[in-house]
């Protein structure tokens, strides 16, 4: 039987990993992957790890002193793992690189609506026995331009609820498929076009070294006076410093996100009896118009079900001395 190490374990991970086999022996650890966590690992064939574990050389170089082949991500991003020391140390890495694109599209317009219609300030009022409308006003949606940067499988699905929307929808893609863009009436355009045009701007790129702060000082100038930001995908995208100034400039009229750069240690945390040391994240929660979730944009039964499947069928298939399905093995 395969022996995993599971890390920074929630009730949901669990859930999902057990119901998806019950042929690997699991060991759960709620803490994180690290150097210093590494040994927890001795004794198995391959680790299961998240977004905010981190497999640096010197975790990888751990994993493989303790008999570790395998890291198993159960997520789509592998940014925190060392690509190239893991293959200079035989260790195979696996992801989940599409578990439900519905999933986190949807949050990502779930989020704009709430901020654009003031929902959750209305909510709290209305705890509070205040039905006044104050302050509360938005704008339609139907008839504004959405900037769409990405169209892989997540931005085309947030492509076409715009549309449903009645919304005109710009896209930005290094590698535009514009067979899909004229069959969904989307436009694709240059990035400084979109930023220029765009009343909403949805973030749909993994991080890498060119997009990483793609929403800079710079890009902020280019955009239109009261321009609304979302991010479902990687908070390094944004510059949280020149958004802050942007917010304080009036320059930005709102941003909605579920990731932030720095939310290691932070997101999936319970840090409500603590005081946050994160300056900027604290910054930008006094604004009235950020709305923040603690990257939840995954979290639905349909996708947690595919993740599991994913991860557990990576897991045996190497096991087995078989090859990972296809798509699924990132190497450097």
């Amino acid at each position: 039987m395969t022996r995993v190490a599971v890390y920074d374990v929630k009730s949901y991970d669990r859930q999902c990993l057990e119901a998806a086999s019950g042929s690997i022996d699991w060991e759960f650890h709620e803490f994180r992957l690290s150097a210093s966590t590494a040994a927890s690992a001795a004794g198995c064939e391959a680790v299961c790890a998240f977004v905010n574990d981190t497999l640096d050389a010197d975790c990888l170089q751990a994993l493989s002193s303790h008999g570790v082949k395998h890291v198993a991500m159960r997520c789509a991003g592998y940014n925190n793992v060392d690509l190239r020391a893991a293959a200079s140390l035989g260790i195979r890495v696996t992801r989940v690189p599409a578990y439900s694109p519905y999933a986190v599209a949807e949050h990502s317009v779930a989020l704009l609506l709430t901020l654009n219609r003031k929902i959750h300030r209305a909510y709290n009022r209305v705890r509070e026995q205040n039905f006044s409308l104050g302050g509360l006003v938005g704008f339609d949606l139907h008839g504004k331009t959405v900037g769409i940067i990405g169209t892989g499988k997540i931005g085309r699905v947030a492509a076409n609820i715009f549309k449903g929307f009645g919304c005109e929808v710009l896209a930005y893609d290094k590698f535009p498929d514009q067979s899909w863009a004229a069959a969904c009436g989307v436009e694709y355009t240059d990035l400084p076009n979109l930023l220029r045009k765009a009343h909403v701007i949805s973030l749909y790129v993994p991080l890498l070294p060119e997009t990483h702060y793609i929403i800079d000082e710079n890009a902020l100038a280019a955009m239109r006076d009261g321009v609304i930001l979302v991010n479902t995908s990687r908070g390094k995208l944004i510059h949280t410093k020149a958004v802050i100034h942007a917010l304080k400039s009036g320059k930005v009229g709102g941003v909605a996100l579920d990731v932030y750069e720095e939310e290691q240690g932070v997101f999936f945390e319970d840090l409500s009896d603590q005081v946050i040391q994160n300056d900027e994240l604290i910054r930008l929660q006094g604004f009235p118009n950020v709305l923040i979730t603690a990257h939840q944009a995954f979290l639905t039964e349909e996708a947690l079900r595919q993740i599991g499947k994913v991860t557990v069928d990576n897991l045996l298939r190497l096991s087995t001395g078989s090859e990972p399905a296809e798509h699924t093995e990132v190497t450097c």
